[in-house]
Parts: structure tokens; sequence; C-alpha cells
């Protein structure tokens, strides 16, 4: 018999005003000397609160590390750089700060924790990093948190589109799970039931109050780091990720402007759904009560990138069976594109 061994985080805080406690949750993790490294840009108010709240506790800050760089070379040069005494990552602000953070954390072998100012995508708490390498995007092993802390009101002030992002993320799990099991059918792929039940669930969590207030940031920011935990679980990207992400990252490699990960993946979601047969007016029933489709219809796509993207996205991981290697759909995806009401004004 297999048994499964994971980690998750022993530290959880989703709620309001947790930025400015998280010196008490570090003493608390009996951790004493931090290396921060945050987002470029990042709202100074913000990064003064985590200031006095360290202060506070009487926490080290060792070094202070401004983020502006996603690269593979730019985290080695964080990690060769670390000082000796550090015994705590932590990763503040958005997406590169926190895959740098926590990948820092994975090769020193030391506890992170993540504190996200927004949630566009389940990276915040997943046992991957998005580095560039040579001007490619690539997942890398990464460290799962130790701490989560979420200041949903600090989530609740970021800018809109990054929700909406999150949304598109959260969504992608249906068709995921499905690619899944398919490639089991095909080729005997190893399905964790539990890890794909969690995945699922957490659609279905954010589908019960998918508003912009703080139940809802909450609520989505629990479906986001639940997601992770799956994909920790199962020892791969496999319930989070599949034929919708493919899509998205061939459109990475094409488009001249490519868009938050979470909006090119929602889209891709609904039109794969279409394919599979599974939750196609569910997804468009979300995106119309929240406005992503509206949102994404104020700066619409660039059709002939899609299209481009559709035809590539079966070549982007080798031996990764989904919906998209059964058979050639391009020309099934490209009319879902033109003729689908609800992807009206969404291409241009």
């Amino acid at each position: 018999m297999i048994r499964t061994s994971i980690t998750i985080p022993t530290l959880v805080r989703i709620k309001a005003g947790a930025l400015d406690r998280l010196g008490l949750y570090v003493v608390r993790g009996q951790f004493k000397s931090v290396t921060l490294l945050y987002s470029q840009a990042l709202d100074n108010m913000l990064v003064a609160r985590m200031d006095q709240s360290m202060a506070g506790q009487g926490i080290k800050v060792l070094q202070r590390i401004e983020v502006g760089s996603s690269s593979f070379e730019h985290a080695h040069e964080v990690f060769h750089a670390l000082p000796r005494d550090t015994d705590v990552i932590i990763g503040f602000g958005g997406g590169k700060a926190l895959d740098v953070a926590k990948y820092v954390a994975f090769l020193a072998r030391l506890s992170y924790i993540a504190v996200p100012t927004s949630l566009s995508n389940d990276g915040f708490c997943s046992p991957q990093s998005s580095l560039e390498f040579k001007g490619i995007r690539r997942s890398f092993p990464a460290a799962m948190p130790y701490g989560v802390v979420v200041d949903i009101e600090v989530a609740l002030n970021a800018p809109r589109i990054l929700w909406l992002s999150g949304i598109g993320d959260i969504v992608s799990k249906i068709t995921a799970v499905y690619d899944w099991k398919l490639s089991f059918k095909v080729k005997g792929t190893q399905v964790d039931d539990f890890a794909a039940l969690l995945s699922d669930a957490t659609v279905f969590q954010l589908m019960a109050k998918p508003d912009r207030d703080l139940d809802g940031m909450r609520l989505l920011a629990t479906a986001l780091m639940l997601n992770g935990i799956a994909m920790e679980i199962c020892g791969s990207s496999r319930p989070a990720s599949g034929s919708e992400h493919l899509i998205s990252h061939a459109l990475d490699l094409v488009s001249k402007r490519p868009r938050l990960h979470g909006l090119q993946v929602g889209v891709a979601t609904y039109m794969v759904s279409q394919l599979q047969g599974r939750g196609s007016q569910r997804i468009a029933n979300l995106f119309d009560q929240t406005g992503f489709w509206d949102a994404i219809r104020q700066d619409p796509f660039d059709r002939d990138e899609w299209i481009e993207a559709i035809k590539q996205a079966p070549l982007v991981k080798c031996n990764f069976i989904s919906i998209l290697s059964e058979q050639d759909h391009t020309e099934d995806l490209v009319k879902i594109l033109d003729v689908d009401p609800y992807l009206k004004g969404v291409f241009r």
C-alpha cells in the first residue's frame, strides 16, 4: 500500500487585519531572524505596516530585497547572498516576489511564510515556483509554505482585475480534473482521488459566494490555498492544470502582450469545458455574475494569437494527456471562439 506524506501549512491566517499581526505569528513560530522579499513598487503603506509589525515583536529583518524579476538567475543570486542566520523567509506582495521567495526557501531548506497582497492565482500556496529561465517561463520545485497569511482587507483593496484573475484560475480546476481522469483512461496516469476531490471542492466553495467583499475574499483565498495543497498531495500540478493551462502557456509564448494568467486560463477553461461537455453553463454564469466577461471585453484578446496558441497547446508539455491530445480540436475551438454568444467581444 502506498502511503502519502505531504507538507501543509502549519500557520494559516485568512482574516482582516492579519498583516498587522504578522510579527506575532512569526514569534509564535519561534522565528527570530527574517529575510524579507517583497514586490517592486508595493504600496509604501503596506511595507510600513509590515515593518511596524516586525519591530513591535523585536524581530530582526536581516535583509530586505525588492523583487522586480522572477528570473531563475535572480533567484540564485538571492540564495547565494542569503544571511546565514536567517531562520525564515517571508514573501510579501505579488507573484514574482512569492515565486522567488519560495524557491529560495526550497534551496536553503528554510521555512517560508507567504503573505500575498492579492488573490490572482493559486501560486501562493503551491509546491512549484514559476520562474523565467533563458527567457522562457518554467516551473521549478519550491517550498510549501510553513505559513499562509492573507489580510483580506488588503486583498479587497487590490485592483479588481486581480480578483477576477483569481476567479479564472479557480474555475480551471473543472477542466483540469477531467483531463487528469482522461489521462488515467488513456495511459494509466495515477489519480489521487482525495486531491481530485479537494480540487473540485474549491470551485464549488467559491461558487457559493463569488462576491467581492470580505467574506468573498476569505472564500477565494481559502479555495486557492486548498488547491495548492491538492497539488502537494499528489505531487504534480494535475489537479489544477489541464488543457486550459496548455493554451495559456502557449499564449504566453506567442502573444505580444500576455495578460494575467487567470484571465487567460479562465477564458480557455470555458472553451475547453465545451469540448469536455462539463460545466460550461456554470462557468458562463459565474463569469456573468462576477463581471469577468465585461472586464475582458474592455480589453479584448487578439483572435489570431489565440488561434495560434490553440494550435501549439498540445505540444507545450511532452507526454501530457488531455482532451487536446485525443485528436486535433483546433477547428472545434476556433468555431467556439467565433460563434459562442458569451465570447462575443472577448476577441478582436
